[in-house]
């Protein structure tokens, strides 16, 4: 039987790309840059929503929902937000057959056109914090686009709040770093990531601090997963989000924002993907366990039995289905299940019926046990719990065993060729970043010996990551 996919060794980004086409992801949209997120891929992106929604709400925050349209003049208030995303943005001219007044911005993100509104709602420090939410589609005009990772138009979330003082904002910004996203990446997606602070050079356009979560792919390259910012009193100057003081004075309000997005899809392809498709953490995965009827008898006692077992499993709380398509193949039905990542497949024929079995086959370390029908449920908790933990640690493993400590500017170029590299900040400062960036290299945080996220950049003894970066 001819390979399905190419080797993750011989070719990542053509292996990455078989994936998404075989495992039935997603498909390029009809206008560069743009994807069609097919079922299968949706149903991941449903997932991470869920989860990420929970914890989202859980600080505090409320969704909304702001328009796609922002005047052009509302980017034009904020110089830097302009700089910043000026290449990037998709203009409208015309409407209805006519030249608009004035070009509408198709929402690159939505600093501008939600601090109008704050500024609007917010008139007492009785209103702060304002914490609102919103799921959308962005637009971003990628000139080398890559399905999930970058393109024209993504999915994400994005958060935006006001405060009364900085030091609320900067505790708020933090609390969504570690609270929403690291909790949700390390113990539902399985991925490690190192959460630190981003270099003057690498900060979001118009923020003060940026945060960043990043994660290492199969490949040994940086992906940013996430990012929380502070955005001072920037955007609250430019659109007079002001606020009566508890003092009887004026006062500008400190902003924050913060986003992930359907990158996060292709941070799990590159993270825990092999050469046989789909690796999906259990805490995430749609279908945790898929009951296969290999073949039925003459009666459909196997298929009447697997919907049996399919039902006992939701029963007992996991996400369950059933493949009882007996006049597909089966082969082809389990290199789709593979490909698919589902963690526990559940194989069952009219053999192992007679004898009171199912083979359990496990995803993540590929073994198949046949197992006793009346202990499958407990079985099928156990091996789901076990193989969470196990991809998270084969994940940090990776990452630990391809991350080198170097000294100097050179060594963390040679070293980023095959993994991450870890430097004293003090040994790279603005012209070793400038010399790294020049290299393809860049410096994707700053952290503390301790792995903490520091304050400043400008604090003793920090370390740098350089990778290369998707």
């Amino acid at each position: 039987m001819a390979r399905v996919l190419t080797p993750r060794a011989e070719d990542f980004p053509r292996w990455y790309q078989d994936v998404i086409a075989k495992a039935e992801l997603a498909d390029n949209g009809p206008v560069r840059g743009t994807m069609v997120i097919r079922p299968t891929g949706y149903a991941l992106w449903e997932r991470m929503q869920a989860e990420m929604d929970a914890r989202i709400k859980a600080t505090g925050a409320q969704n909304a929902y702001f328009p796609l349209f922002i005047p052009e003049s509302y980017l034009r208030r904020e110089a830097e937000h302009v700089e910043g995303f000026s290449p990037e943005l998709a203009v409208v001219t015309h409407g209805g057959g006519k030249q608009l007044d004035e070009p509408v911005v198709v929402r690159p993100t939505s600093e501008t056109v939600i601090g109008e509104f704050m500024a609007k709602w917010v008139q007492s420090y009785r209103d702060l914090p304002l914490l609102l939410n919103q799921w959308a589609n962005v637009v971003r005009w990628e000139l080398r686009p890559r399905v999930f990772l970058r393109t024209s138009e993504f999915l994400w979330q994005e958060g935006h709040t006001a405060h009364a003082t900085e030091e609320d904002a900067r505790a708020y910004a933090r609390r969504i770093l570690h609270e929403a996203y690291e909790d949700f990446m390390v113990n539902v997606l399985a991925i490690p990531v190192v959460v630190g602070r981003k270099t003057a050079r690498e900060r979001f356009a118009g923020a003060t601090n940026t945060y960043t979560l990043e994660a290492m792919t199969g490949d040994g390259k940086a992906l940013q997963m996430g990012t929380s910012h502070e955005l001072g009193q920037n955007f609250a100057r430019a659109f007079e989000i002001d606020f009566l003081g508890a003092s009887g004075q004026r006062e500008l309000a400190w902003t924050t924002s913060w986003g992930v997005s359907t990158r996060m899809v292709g941070g799990l392809i590159m993270c825990h993907g092999d050469d046989n498709g789909l690796r999906v953490p259990p805490a995430l995965a749609p279908i945790q366990a898929q009951v296969m009827v290999v073949k039925d008898d003459a009666n459909g006692e196997v298929t009447s039995a697997a919907r049996k077992l399919a039902d006992a499993l939701r029963d007992a709380g996991v996400r369950v289905g059933v493949d009882e398509r007996v006049e597909t193949p089966f082969g082809r039905r389990a290199v789709d299940a593979e490909l698919k990542g589902y963690p526990i497949r559940l194989e069952m024929g009219p053999r192992d019926l007679a004898a009171g079995n199912v083979v359990l086959v496990r995803r993540v370390n590929g073994s198949k046990t046949p197992v006793p029908l009346d202990n499958v449920v407990a079985l099928v908790h156990q091996a789901l719990e076990e193989d969470q933990k196990a991809l998270y640690e084969q994940a940090l493993q990776f990452r630990q065993s391809h991350t080198a400590e170097v000294a100097t500017v050179d060594e963390a170029a040679e070293a980023a060729a095959t993994g991450w590299a870890r430097i004293p900040w003090s040994a790279v400062g603005v012209e070793g970043e400038a010399a790294l960036n020049a290299r393809g290299v860049t410096v994707r945080c700053l952290v503390r010996e301790d792995g903490t996220v520091p304050d400043s950049e400008d604090e003793p003894g920090l370390i740098a990551y350089a990778a290369r970066s998707y």
